[in-house]
């Protein structure tokens, strides 16, 4: 197709897609109305399954499908920037000096370490309890973990950061989700469907459904993040052309 051509055809996509968006728009409930049907739904949905946090609620028990496919587009990232950005026949992967990390900035980034995971797997454990969950403990424990890259050097982090697990923690992580909404078919309900017992209300047993599949996240989006932080640092620090010898490697922070 030429050029001119497909500029037609976006604006006659974006023009149906304007259309429809304006109508939506217009059948939008007033501003400062006092009525939420879905809210209200959301909120009576969530007391009824014994989860708390009603975001949860909507996240992996509601809307569990929709959230499949977010959690997919993170493992398909991942996946997409490990094949890009593998080593090629033509780099070759130096050995970086040691970094040269200011004392305050060491004392600052490694006692924060532990308690920075801490926090994170807190969030993951208590998102169908509390605000928080899969997706934004996951992003805090993998990044916590980066602080030893800042609080020491390269090849401290590379030491307690075993990349292979990772890439599996990510596949199953995701494979979890997708076996959880498999379970629900087998025992005769509907894929993703909470049929685990919903145990006491605010406390860690309950939400039933809710607990494996924040879990799955949880999983998947730390070692996700990990996995696609480290293609990245590799090539920042580690991997370079091998006929490129001005780079000595070593690292400042």
């Amino acid at each position: 197709m030429s050029a001119r051509g497909r500029l037609w055809l976006f604006l006659a996509g974006a023009a149906v897609f304007a259309a429809l968006f304006a109508t939506a728009c217009f059948s939008l409930p007033p501003f400062g109305t006092a009525h939420h049907p879905y809210g209200e739904r959301a909120v009576r949905a969530a007391l009824g399954h014994h989860t708390a946090n009603v975001i949860a609620s909507v996240n992996f028990d509601l809307r569990a499908f929709d959230t499949l496919g977010e959690e997919t587009i993170l493992f398909a990232a991942v996946l997409g920037a490990v094949v890009l950005l593998r080593q090629t026949a033509d780099e070759e992967r130096r050995r970086p000096a040691p970094a040269v990390v200011r004392p305050r900035v060491r004392r600052f980034a490694l006692p924060m370490l532990p308690l920075a995971m801490l926090v994170g797997l807190y969030v993951i454990a208590h998102g169908q309890i509390s605000p928080g969950g899969g997706f934004q403990g996951g992003v805090v424990t993998a990044t916590a973990l980066h602080l030893l890259y800042i609080g020491a050097d390269y090849r401290a982090l590379e030491r307690v950061r075993p990349i292979p697990l990772y890439e599996i923690g990510d596949t199953v992580g995701e494979a979890a989700y997708v076996v959880t909404g498999l379970g629900a078919v087998l025992a005769g309900s509907a894929f993703l469907a909470n049929i685990l017992p919903l145990g006491t209300f605010a406390t860690l047993s309950s939400g039933g459904t809710v607990i494996l599949l924040n879990a799955a996240v949880g999983i998947e989006v730390t070692s996700g993040i990990v996995v696609l932080l480290a293609q990245f640092l590799d090539q920042a620090v580690e991997i370079g052309h091998a006929h490129d010898s001005g780079n000595d490697g070593k690292e400042r922070m």
